[in-house]
């Protein structure tokens, strides 16, 4: 769809385009949204409810949200994979499951991050969830593979106790077709089994040199170096491929105290499958890149290797996309090291699976339907990478979730196809009139160790978002379908709306009515207050849960007043009034006669909202907004000039009622005022309570 087409249709509907882009439909737009307003736990919360990996994702996601975010038509996207990150370490939450039912019985196969969120899904439906994982040590590929200074341990340790604390059992050191049999299994009242395993074989290339001693494939190469403190001490080592896990295994030998890492693959530099920034990284530790160039031979001498002979590679796919590199013969180089490390892709190892039964095709994979998510074998369900081949994490997590659905659905004898889960689309782009009038606001990268700092060392790179960094961070988020929508019945085409909007939102269609193009909203909430006949309203709750706090907060302060006014706050949510030193350390020790209600920024205030607190009991009433410096740095615009506009329309009403003007005051408080609140806004009731001033 063109970005005119999507600017002049209305009421479109659709998922954020960071929820829509997230195979598992993470909900990002809220967690930010909380995130921005300082409530870490219900952030956390939102997060859990749909990821058992929270912490895990917030550490190494591929983040596909951030590709899809609007705000990419703006400036650059949110950092949304390091705002989960932020959630998980300053926020608290729990997700309960409900008691285990022993006739709902299932054994997943494979503790990695598909048979963790399989056990999640199925464990909240009832079931009594066994995960067995071969290995010592839980986590899978991200715990055996993922070097510690991507992943540390701690970190899948948290996603997998929270997992036991929801009745998970999990058995490690048992292998599936060797240790345990289906048979075994059935006896001990298992009802289905998942196999959620990965895949954790390196390929190879058949060239000559590949048998050598000093040659390694890249899996046994990263859990050595992860867990044996493996050296390469003086070595000059050559990595083949240019993936993701050829960037881990270039990166750790950097850190294993290799002279030299050079990296040789297929692709140009730009065409590099890796992710970029995992490229940009390992060139700042000093890997030396050799694009275009495929390997020909390992070259040895004296027992030795003396480097890896390659030839020009002058594409890697075919017209159709296929995988077909084509080599210029004539143009050869060699490329200097001793020790050669294969990272050109990951197998299977299937060969207890095959002993336990299950079909496996010719080419060694597991044989499956991918409409069913059934093996050969009845109630013997398959997902993640051994079923549907090399992903993402959390591509791999999006398909034990169908899995996982499967299962329910055949231990409630209910028929089930893939096809069933709907995807919901992405909302269409930002239109490029409404991007232009969006403030900018330069994303505020995770802080990382120097290259110096951690080149020598598997220390965590990322350091992680500050609380207040993560809060002005979320709050880029642009509210994509959080927004204003028309009440068509009420509507009367009057135009305010389209006046006020400072992001020319609302239109003329073509048929001379209104039309809020609701898709584009920036969710600022000027039109809400201006709109004579209450023709609009939020897509979202957020602006009737500070109504309802109103409700709660306001008659409390009246109640404890024992003599004093009774003052209604009604501040800003965002930029310092989501910091602990308001939260913690005003709202928690505040005076009983004061209330404080948050609106997410004061533009969604109204004059009903003022007016209401009256109506409550207050004495006293003060708008509590940010300064100028802080107001440039809001997403929303001309929030003052309209809360000016609201609070001069209520002293009005108030000085025909005959109540003195000064029970009503707006103020503008710094970062540094918020932060030692109690005594702000006491100087503003000390001005309220002398006459003649504000």
């Amino acid at each position: 769809m063109s970005n005119n087409n999507a600017g002049l249709v209305e009421g479109v509907s659709g998922l954020p385009p960071c929820q829509a882009a997230c195979p598992i439909h993470q909900e990002a737009r809220e967690y930010l949204r909380l995130i921005a307003i300082g409530d870490f736990d219900r952030s956390l919360e939102v997060v859990k409810r749909v990821n058992p990996l929270s912490s895990v994702c917030g550490t190494i996601c591929a983040h596909h949200c951030e590709d899809e975010c609007r705000r990419h038509n703006v400036d650059e996207p949110l950092s949304i994979r390091g705002l989960k990150r932020a959630a998980v370490e300053y926020g608290k939450a729990h997700i309960q499951a409900p008691p285990a039912d022993e006739n709902k019985k299932v054994a997943i196969i494979g503790s990695g991050p598909a048979g963790q969120i399989a056990a999640f899904d199925l464990a909240l439906q009832g079931c009594k969830v066994v995960v067995f994982e071969r290995e010592k040590d839980l986590g899978g590929a991200p715990r055996n593979f993922i070097p510690l200074y991507r992943l540390p341990d701690e970190t899948v340790d948290k996603d997998i106790e929270d997992l036991k604390k929801m009745g998970v059992e999990f058995k490690p050191g048992v292998e599936f077709g060797t240790d345990i049999t289906l048979d075994n299994l059935k006896n001990d009242g298992f009802k289905a089994v998942l196999v959620a395993a990965g895949l954790c074989a390196s390929r190879g290339l058949p060239i000559s040199g590949a048998d050598h001693e000093d040659v390694l494939m890249a899996l046994q190469f990263l859990r050595t170096s992860k867990r044996d403190d493996y050296r390469l001490d003086g070595r000059e080592v050559i990595v083949i491929g240019g993936g993701n896990v050829a960037m881990d295994v270039a990166r750790s030998a950097v850190r294993c105290g290799a002279s030299k890492v050079r990296l040789a693959c297929l692709e140009a530099h730009e065409e590099m499958p890796a992710f970029s920034w995992e490229i940009e990284e390992a060139e700042e530790e000093g890997v030396e890149f050799h694009c275009s160039w495929g390997p020909s031979s390992i070259m040895i001498e004296g027992g030795k290797i003396t480097g890896l002979e390659s030839k020009e590679c002058t594409a890697v796919f075919d017209e159709a996309g296929n995988f077909s590199p084509c080599f210029n013969e004539e143009n050869k180089q060699t490329i200097p090291g001793d020790t050669v490390i294969f990272a050109i892709g990951q197998a299977s190892e299937l060969e207890a699976i095959k002993n336990a039964g299950l079909a496996v095709n010719e080419r060694g994979n597991l044989i499956y339907d991918p409409h069913t998510l059934q093996t050969s074998v009845e109630g013997v369900f398959a997902c993640g990478e051994v079923a549907a081949g090399p992903s993402t994490a959390v591509k791999a997590m999006a398909h034990a979730r169908v899995a996982a659905l499967a299962v329910q659905h055949y231990l409630e004898g209910k028929p089930f196809l893939s096809s069933m889960v709907e995807e919901e689309e992405a909302l269409p782009e930002l239109a490029t009139d409404v991007a232009e009038k969006v403030k900018k606001s330069p994303r505020r990268e995770i802080p990382m160790l120097t290259p110096e700092e951690r080149s020598d060392n598997f220390k965590p790179i990322e350091k992680g978002y500050t609380m207040a960094m993560a809060v002005w961070e979320s709050r880029r988020c642009l509210g994509c379908a959080a927004g204003a929508q028309r009440v068509v019945e009420k509507c009367a085409d009057c135009l305010t709306c389209l006046r006020t909007c400072p992001y020319d939102v609302p239109v003329v269609g073509p048929e001379g009515g209104v039309m809020i193009r609701d898709h584009q909203c920036q969710a600022c909430g000027l039109c809400l207050t201006v709109c004579p006949n209450l023709a609009i309203e939020f897509r979202t709750p957020y602006i009737l849960e500070a109504e309802d706090q109103m409700e709660q907060a306001v008659p409390e302060a009246v109640a404890a007043r024992n003599g004093s006014p009774a003052v209604a706050v009604l501040s800003c949510a965002l930029g310092a009034y989501a910091l602990p030193e308001f939260n913690e350390g005003f709202l928690k020790n505040k005076p009983a006669n004061i209330s404080v209600v948050k609106f997410p920024c004061i533009s969604k205030i109204d004059t009903t909202h003022i007016l209401k607190a009256f109506e409550l009991g207050a004495d006293r009433v003060i708008v509590a907004g940010c300064s100028e410096d802080e107001v440039d740095d809001c997403p929303f615009q001309k929030t003052m000039f309209w809360a000016q506009g609201r609070v001069n329309r209520v002293k009005g009403f108030l000085k025909e009622l005959g109540m003195e003007e000064v029970q009503l005051a707006l103020c503008s408080f710094t970062p540094e005022e918020v932060a030692s609140f109690g005594d702000a806004v006491g100087e503003v009731l000390q001005k309220m309570n002398e006459p003649g001033k504000e």
